[in-house]
């Protein structure tokens, strides 16, 4: 089982990621940093709380999952 906290940093940093990625496609697309920019912010707003619910449901599903023995 993985705890929240866990999930949410796995998420920021995966958001960082694409927000840089995100703006980078933003500026090439519009050739505007400012709208890179908002599109990219968006983005990652939206897909930031989408992969946290995602990653929750998943981690309460035991299918697939192997426990580790000590």
């Amino acid at each position: 089982m993985e705890r929240p906290r866990r999930t949410l940093v796995k998420a920021v940093i995966w958001n960082v990621n694409g927000l840089l990625v995100m703006s980078l496609v933003g500026y090439i697309m519009t050739g505007s940093v400012s709208a890179g920019g908002v599109m990219a912010v968006i983005n990652t707003a939206i897909g930031l709380s989408l992969y946290f619910l995602y990653e929750r449901i998943w981690s309460r599903i035991s299918w697939g999952r192997v426990d580790a023995q000590a």
